[in-house]
């Protein structure tokens, strides 16, 4: 019988572990969200519509970056996963060097699919390993620090992308976005831990499920299946709305780009902490008593979250714009971690990778890809009636669709006690 593969490390290990991954998070949030904050001056110098803004931001990343995600994480549920992540890191920030040598907006969009190909070998790995490293009642916890690393990653993008392209110009982000994560893949390879170089947890190669076997044994659970269905529609506002959120404020709300990349990449960065760890924290400790909280915490935040949201994109002012996304953010984050937990506690050990991957493929693939687009396209029709203030009724409208989310989350609760896996 196989040993706990978390046995094998000491505490002090796990947290080095987890403080590589979190930095990989953190780099990986960073590459992807920057585009975010120079949507308008590529707007500006290429004169493309917000559908294109949308594709560029939304679907050029995220095709590749979801068809990939699964054949990669079937590596990763069998190979070496600190090395799959080295790799991932390198080129994806390889192409965000490119991005900032494009001379063209198609230029710019093949360099972005680039970019989503090197991030498809991140999350799916990285939470495998977390999984491995912490044992169950630590999890929920865990996922909350690494979950955290997006603070790092959207504080960097919106201050110092913003900053950067004020002062220096768009392409000038990319290529400091790029630069760290080289450093990086080096740290990642030699720094990680693999449990599976141990021969008493490694598991054969002929012990391996098949890919149908897994697609069969995941998609039996409803309360996976509800899980992946509320990331997508999550998704679907978080990369179709909010990524449009800098452009808002600089061309709706008349407020210069250095100054948006500065207060809201604070506020939205303060909100992301505090909902990511006092959520994960709190709901640790719920989940202790009851492990549907994982699934009732998402369920509440994304109804919740959602109004004040919609009231910061109807307000004309600045700060009070930024007083309602700091409190929908932190709400609405504050449900993510323990949704990823919960995916941990009834996918199996043998599928944890893949069950992180078609997820991302379905939240990606539809979320990612067509949500930005849709904003931008709603945003370029209503633009014929109401000017400018076509993207802030998109936005709108865009907000909605969390109330289906937190549906979707509500229902795999029913499920998840009946699902729970080891």
């Amino acid at each position: 019988m196989p040993a706990a593969p978390w046995t094998q490390f000491t505490e002090r290990q796990r947290w080095s572990f987890l403080s590589i991954l979190f930095l990989v998070y953190a780099c990986n949030v960073f590459d992807r969200n920057v585009i975010s904050v120079l949507l308008e001056p590529i707007k500006h110098e290429f004169a493309v519509s917000d559908t294109l803004l949308g594709f560029l931001g939304g679907f050029a990343f995220a095709i590749f970056n979801a068809l990939l995600g699964i054949p990669i994480a079937r590596w990763a549920d069998r190979g070496d996963r600190p090395k799959i992540i080295a790799l991932a890191i390198g080129l994806w920030s390889l192409m965000t060097l490119v991005c900032g040598a494009a001379m063209s907006f198609w230029q710019l969009a093949a360099a972005r699919v680039g970019v989503g190909i090197g991030e498809a070998g991140s999350i799916p790995p990285s939470q495998s390993l977390i999984a491995d490293y912490f044992p169950p009642e630590r999890r929920t916890l865990a996922f909350a620090v690494f979950t955290a690393a997006a603070v790092v990653g959207y504080l960097l993008s919106f201050s110092a992308g913003g900053y950067l392209a004020a002062t220096l110009g768009w392409r000038e982000s990319f290529i400091w976005a790029g630069l760290p994560g080289l450093a990086l893949a080096v740290a990642t390879r030699l720094g990680l831990g693999e449990p599976r170089r141990n021969p008493m947890y490694a598991t054969p190669k002929g012990d391996a499920e098949a890919f149908g076997v897994t697609l069969k044994l995941l998609l039996r659970k409803r309360s996976y299946v509800c899980l992946a269905l509320g990331f997508t529609l999550y998704y679907f506002v978080a990369y179709g709305a909010l990524v449009f959120i800098p452009s808002f404020a600089v061309r709706v709300l008349q407020q210069p780009l250095s100054k948006v990349s500065l207060s809201y990449g604070a506020v939205y960065a303060a909100a992301s902490l505090l909902g990511t760890l006092g959520g994960g924290g709190l709901v640790n400790r719920l989940a202790r008593r009851d492990s549907r909280w994982l699934v009732w915490a998402p369920a509440i935040a994304c109804p919740l979250g959602a109004p004040f949201y919609i009231a910061a994109f109807a307000t004309q002012d600045y700060t009070t714009f930024l007083a309602f996304i700091f409190v929908g953010g932190s709400i609405l984050i504050a449900g993510l971690p323990p949704a990823y937990a919960a995916i941990q506690s009834v996918c199996g050990k043998p599928r944890r990778a893949m069950a992180v991957a078609l997820a991302l493929f379905a939240q990606t693939f539809f979320g990612g890809g067509f949500g930005p687009v849709v904003t931008g396209a709603v945003s370029d029709a209503l633009q014929v009636t109401h000017g400018v203030d076509g993207l802030r009724y998109s936005l709108m409208i865009m907000m909605s669709i969390l109330v289906l989310a937190g549906v979707a989350f509500f229902y795999g609760s029913r499920a998840m006690l009946a699902d729970a896996e080891e």
